[in-house]
């Protein structure tokens, strides 16, 4: 099942979702709503909502109860937030093949609209007036500033270590695929706790798996395909997984070579790290782990009864990891 028929399964749900980040981005501020606007409709996959109400309807979420579509375009908002301060943070560009919005309306105004679409998101969580909804977010929300503060501190580290690496992108990417599958298996079955848990483990390996193929993408994918310039993380000074990998299992030329070019940031040595990259299996290694954790997910799903959106999620954590953008 590719990500269009996927997508497919919840065609009304996800027009649900637009329809509600459309109506929440509404500001009688112009900037807002040009900057959200742009940024929303920058193309990306909507993966994040798109598993929230998968994972509402495999639990047995009923299609006339619509807090299913308001948890979505909440969960879609805290990540367009994300990205707004993500690209600034990283001085970044180009996302999904468009300059991004700190390079159209600058550092200020991306920073500010991204604030704005947190206070949104967290108007829309009271409204779906659950205390756990509160809690969730609000810790999910929290250990993701934690997970960028973290990675910031490992920006030109060449000593991080695989440990450190693991946590960053489980604080910075899978806990909002996690807090998602999560309340999305509360609203449909609350006080069942196995398949609370069952839903948020899926949501949790899920979202490892995709950082994990997303940072292997950064030094095998290509540019006009992912979106984004190769390489990106080397010339932030930011040591994925390859390149841990890779120091960890070359020789010591090697190493020195790689210690520089992290603590140097910058595409100079692009070609080289690159090669050092592929004759370690680095990108191999990498790739095998997020195929690991794609099969947790697809376990954790036995928790659930076998329907089209259970099967739905499943293909999703293969997509994850097969993916070439």
């Amino acid at each position: 099942m590719d990500i269009a028929a996927i997508r497919e399964r919840i065609a009304g749900d996800m027009t649900a979702v637009d329809r509600i980040i459309k109506a929440r981005l509404q500001s009688d501020v112009a900037l807002i709503n040009q900057l959200g606007h742009y940024i929303i409709g920058g193309g990306g996959k909507r993966l994040r909502p798109m598993v929230t109400l998968l994972m509402a309807r495999a639990a047995g979420h009923a299609p006339e109860d619509e807090r299913h579509a308001l948890l979505g375009a909440t969960v879609e908002l805290i990540h367009t937030a994300t990205l707004l301060h993500d690209d600034v943070v990283d001085e970044s560009a180009v996302r999904r093949g468009r300059d991004t919005a700190n390079q159209i309306w600058g550092n200020e105004a991306s920073v500010l609209v991204g604030d704005f679409l947190y206070t949104r998101a967290f108007e829309m969580m009271v409204e779906l007036d659950d205390n756990t909804v509160m809690a969730v977010f609000s810790r999910t929300t929290n250990r993701i500033a934690e997970g960028e503060v973290m990675q910031l501190m490992h920006v030109h580290d060449p000593d991080v270590t695989e440990p450190r690496y693991h946590e960053v992108i489980y604080r910075k990417t899978a806990v909002l695929f996690e807090a998602g599958c999560r309340l999305a298996a509360e609203l449909a079955r609350p006080g069942d706790e196995t398949a609370i848990r069952a839903a948020a483990d899926y949501g949790r390996h899920l979202g490892i798996a995709f950082q994990l193929a997303d940072d292997a993408l950064d030094y095998d994918g290509s540019a006009e395909t992912i979106g984004k310039n190769i390489g990106d993380d080397l010339a932030e000074g930011k040591p994925t997984l390859p390149l841990i990998h890779c120091m960890a299992n070359t020789d010591e030329p090697g190493r020195a070579m790689l210690r520089s070019a992290i603590e140097d940031g910058g595409r100079e040595r692009i070609d080289a790290v690159a090669d050092a990259i592929a004759r370690t299996g680095s990108i191999a290694y990498t790739r095998g782990l997020a195929e690991q954790e794609a099969e947790h997910a697809e376990h954790a799903l036995e928790a659930f009864p076998d329907n089209d959106f259970r099967t739905a999620l499943g293909s999703l954590a293969r997509f994850a990891v097969g993916r070439n953008h």
